[in-house]
């Protein structure tokens, strides 16, 4: 069975205490390794890079971001007009992207100082499963 991309929302609350930010409906039992990706301009779109075997989780705790997926055919030599799944999220609210794996993604952020939690499924060096392709290589 195939997985697709969801986006698993989240909400805020607000009182005052001040602000809270939740996601009840994310489970992340599975992940065994988070970092934060920061780029260094609006420009930059950092892709396309995924993989086979890992998942990843993707959350703005920052900013905002544009993140395009795409599930590879081939991985020696995908097709170029696979079908792309974009998601908008921003720090606003605690939403989450599940990029399942078999997926390549391209992160581009939409404000300055704008900062996305990623977490993965396999601890570094636990598999070598990256694979990375030109930003062009897929016609968007």
């Amino acid at each position: 069975m195939d997985s697709k991309p969801k986006l698993i929302n989240g909400n805020s609350h607000s009182d005052q205490r001040g602000i809270l930010f939740y996601n009840n409906d994310f489970d992340a039992s599975l992940i065994k390794r988070i970092y934060i990706i920061e780029n260094h301009n609006l420009e930059f779109k950092r892709g396309w890079q995924g993989h086979k075997v890992e998942q990843r989780w993707f959350s703005a705790v920052s900013g905002k971001f544009k993140i395009q997926l795409i599930k590879i055919d081939n991985w020696e030599k995908p097709s170029v007009d696979l079908e792309v799944f974009t998601y908008l999220i921003d720090s606003e609210k605690l939403n989450v992207v599940h990029v399942p794996k078999g997926y390549v993604s391209s992160i581009q952020s939409l404000e300055l100082n704008s900062k996305l939690l990623v977490m993965a499924d396999y601890l570094m060096g636990e598999t070598k499963d990256e694979y990375r392709y030109d930003i062009e290589y897929f016609k968007i």
